[in-house]
């Protein structure tokens, strides 16, 4: 990677299926965004302009999972095109909320949607990015925090590698001083399994972390849901919990499907 001093990067943003969220995420850094493209040469961004210039990327961001056979292909050529791919949000990194179709009857929902779903080219999955291409870096969250958006690139303008959070929420909660829901109330907070970078805004509310920061390095989920249910709490309640903007994450993917019956796993408890 070439420092800061020598040239500027060339920086690009991509989107696949998403909200944008992610990319707006970045343009609401306002005035760190300006220094930020002080430093780089901001070549693809859609968002934020119609100015294009041609690959290869020094950095490129991508934001959204691949749903249809052109992204799947797509895809492909952007990583050519790239030296560091980094992925930014939920849908990037585990699929999104879009994978909760995952579960479900693909054909079925054409039909439910569309008078004519034969004018319609999709997959029957909404996968991560990285289960296509290779990514060198992933940024958890629905939406990311910007802060550690800025953080990266920094760090790669830099020269060095980004260190990204590898704890769970628990700390945060820890930092802020607020009392564990789980323990204190009976909550089922999903904290221990989630990456911090949220702040804790759930559990400060008395609300339990429903996983929008995706898994957490190491997370145990099958020990944590053996927990709550040992605690009386149903799987009912805790698939709605796992299934949300990081539902198809392996860890989270695979402890609901369990839980919905699709994997037979003992569990203790009811």
């Amino acid at each position: 990677m070439s420092h800061l001093a020598e040239s500027k990067l060339k920086l690009a943003v991509f989107k696949f299926a998403s909200c944008d969220g992610c990319q707006l995420s970045l343009l609401d850094c306002e005035d760190e965004l300006l220094t930020v493209a002080g430093l780089v040469e901001i070549a693809y961004f859609l968002e934020a302009s119609s100015t294009i210039v041609k690959g290869p990327y020094d950095i490129t961001l991508v934001e959204g999972s691949i749903t249809t056979p052109h992204d799947q292909q797509r895809i492909q050529e952007i990583r050519r095109q790239s030296k560091i791919l980094i992925t930014i949000g939920a849908c990037a990194t585990s699929g999104g909320i879009q994978a909760l179709r995952n579960w479900g009857d693909h054909q079925e929902f054409l039909k439910a949607v569309y008078a004519r779903p034969d004018y319609i080219s999709s997959l029957a999955s909404s996968t991560a990015i990285a289960d296509h291409v290779k990514v060198e870096y992933e940024l958890r969250g629905c939406p990311i925090n910007r802060h550690q958006l800025l953080d990266v690139i920094r760090s790669l303008l830099a020269g060095s590698k980004p260190r990204l959070p590898a704890y769970g929420v628990c700390v945060e909660c820890k930092l802020r001083g607020t009392v564990c829901i789980a323990v204190a109330r009976g909550v089922p907070c999903l904290g221990p399994l989630t990456q911090a970078g949220c702040g804790a805004i759930c559990p400060a509310y008395d609300r339990g972390c429903y996983t929008c920061f995706g898994p957490a390095y190491q997370a145990n989920a099958r020990s944590l849901i053996q927990h709550y249910r040992s605690q009386g709490i149903t799987g009912d309640s805790l698939i709605p919990l796992l299934r949300n903007y990081n539902a198809h994450a392996p860890e989270f993917r695979d402890i609901s499907s369990r839980l919905d019956g699709k994997f037979p796993l003992p569990m203790t408890g009811t």
